[in-house]
């Protein structure tokens, strides 16, 4: 495997849900496509999403109900009222909310509302074109669409409890409770069909567009599922369960200088045993379909898959956790083998990289991350810092989602940390933002890619994520007359300097 583009290119890090929209969350309605212009005006070749999966509770993209379906909330209104689904009317009582800021509490309610107003009307109003197009996506997608449709249909149910808190019957159901699921909540089984169709559809009218401007998209999948998800429930023999479904063991990441008890994720673990035994059946058609999506794809917290992290289930802590091997080389092997060996796949190798991780990543060309805000976080010498970098198959960042934003970042770091980005860049800090910017795409990394905050010089109230938060993450937008034709300049001629 290697990376597929050789040159030097650059690109923006945003959500979708981070684009204006008159509907109170970022969509695939025209936003996106003014988006996908400004990147093109400005010189850039990439944009890179977070996953794109619905989401569950605290709205993180990294816990979905699914690895395979698309989010709801991305689709757009605008194309609904096009398709004759909507009438204008009817979207008056949008709690649009602040216009920088996404208002889950009320906008979920709200958008599933429409959704299902839109999918009840589908089979009269849909013309021949769309119903046929909707006839191929089943056909095309069962093999991951079923299950999830009966499990959301499923948890509908339930009154959206997880599926360790259903009826007996239901959490471990035998192909013949299946079909009977499928017959009494047939109804509810078709809304999921729906939404799931519109959403593929808009995201893939508007990659093409993307393709056909010259931008690539990158996504992101998280290594590890939600218990809260169709995968577990549909496949329990492919994770680390016990007789009644609870997990054995759960994900995390071990104590480190920054938290004295570690991380607990929480989150089952695979049994890579019997994932195996099929070949990685479940893994290489996760990365099948989202490569269907996306030209390339990160997959977050890479390290575990050569060795993770086991907490045993019902700890506090992630302290009394131990390493065990990953499937390490064998998955790799297995991709190369069904997918073909020039996947465009990245590894997110931050945290406690070992020499063992590193040769995973190298053995197959994966480009790694490099992310400037934690060079000069460290001492005086870091292999963050773009003298020490010492492949050109990497991304540099200047920060991530998880990060403060570049100009929250300076603004609170330690006067050691200020002042050695002060005389590495040679600067004083008052655009502190576009130094970062320059210094990233000057390095020798062929990907550069920075978070839209980064671009605008938003500060910390721009932040998307902070780990270990439970409140106030992934909510931020940018405003619709934020993209300027003076910005896209600017941009452009940084690009062009460093040969991006």
């Amino acid at each position: 495997m290697s990376n597929v583009k050789k040159a030097r290119v650059s690109g923006i890090l945003l959500h979708p849900t981070s684009l204006p929209s008159p509907y109170g969350i970022g969509d695939l309605g025209q936003a996106a496509y003014d988006f996908i212009d400004f990147l093109k005006a400005s010189g850039q070749h990439l944009w890179q999403t977070l996953p794109l999966t619905p989401t569950g509770f605290g709205d993180s993209p990294y816990q979905g109900f699914s690895a395979f379906a698309g989010q709801p909330l991305l689709i757009s209104p605008e194309c609904l009222m096009k398709l004759g689904l909507l009438e204008v009317w009817e979207l008056n009582d949008c709690p649009v909310g602040q216009e920088d800021k996404v208002d889950y509490g009320a906008i979920i309610p709200w958008k599933t509302r429409i959704l299902r107003l839109a999918a009840s009307r589908f089979q009269e109003k849909a013309d021949k074109v769309l119903l046929e197009e909707y006839e191929d996506f089943l056909a095309d997608n069962m093999d991951w669409l079923g299950d999830y449709a009966l499990y959301m249909a499923c948890k509908d149910m339930h009154e959206g409890r997880e599926w360790l808190a259903w009826k007996e019957e239901y959490r471990r159901p035998t192909a013949e409770v299946k079909e009977k699921l499928q017959e009494l909540l047939k109804e509810e089984v078709k809304y999921y069909y729906f939404v799931q169709f519109m959403f593929h559809k808009e995201w893939l009218e508007l990659k093409e567009y993307a393709n056909e401007n010259d931008i690539e998209i990158i996504g992101d999948i998280p290594l590890f599922v939600s218990l809260d998800s169709a995968d577990v429930w549909a496949n329990q023999e492919l994770f680390q369960l016990d007789s009644e479904g609870y997990p054995v063991v759960v994900a995390g990441v071990p104590p480190d200088y920054f938290s004295a008890t570690g991380q607990l994720w929480g989150n089952p673990l695979y049994d890579w045993k019997a994932q195996k035994k099929d070949g990685f059946k479940w893994w290489v058609q996760r990365v099948r379909h989202q490569l269907k999506l996306t030209d390339y794809l990160r997959i977050d917290h890479f390290r575990g898959l050569e060795s993770y992290w086991a907490v045993p289930y019902g700890e506090e802590t992630a302290i009394n956790g131990k390493w065990v091997p990953g499937p390490r080389e064998e998955l790799f092997l297995a991709f190369g083998k069904e997918l073909g060996e020039d996947l465009p796949i990245i590894a997110e190798d931050l945290g406690i990289i070992t020499p063992e991780v590193e040769a995973l990543r190298d053995r197959f060309k994966l480009p790694g991350m490099r992310v400037l805000q934690f060079g000069f976080d460290a001492g005086d010498e870091s292999t963050f810092l773009p003298h020490q970098f010492d492949t050109t198959n990497c991304v540099c960042y200047t920060g991530t989602h998880d990060n403060n934003t570049t100009k929250g970042w300076y603004a609170n770091a330690s006067e050691y940390s200020r002042d050695k980005v002060r005389y590495y860049m040679n600067t004083d800090g008052y655009n502190i933002h576009w130094d970062f910017i320059r210094t990233c795409m000057g390095t020798i990394a062929t990907y550069a890619i920075f978070p839209m905050q980064d671009i605008l010089g938003i500060g910390e109230e721009g932040r998307m994520n902070t780990p270990g938060v439970g409140t106030d993450n992934w909510s931020w937008r940018y405003r619709k007359d934020a993209l300027s034709e003076g910005l896209a300049k600017a941009l452009c001629n940084i690009t062009r300097i460093y040969g991006r």
